[in-house]
């Protein structure tokens, strides 16, 4: 599901991350919800999937609403490196 150089973003409640997802759909941005991949963990359960040339404008987004997610992780040979989630 998650592809190698894709990005995941994960908050820590079910709120955020569906509050994300309604921003991100209102704004027209590329991602899709996705459930929190084993290797990582959250209480939430699920997680934003994102390709790099999304990156700027979808943390963009999430930080004009004040939103930023908690964790972000890049899949990188089938492992997860954790990523910044600054512009």
């Amino acid at each position: 599901m998650v592809k190698d150089n894709d990005y995941v973003a994960i908050f820590h409640s079910i709120h955020r991350v569906l509050k994300a997802e309604k921003i991100l759909k209102q704004a027209e941005v590329d991602f899709l919800l996705i459930p929190v991949p084993r290797q990582l963990t959250s209480d939430c359960g699920l997680a934003l999937r994102f390709s790099p040339q999304t990156k700027e404008t979808l943390l963009g987004v999430l930080a004009d609403a004040d939103l930023p997610p908690a964790e972000m992780y890049q899949r990188s040979d089938g492992a997860y490196m954790q990523a910044s989630s600054q512009l």
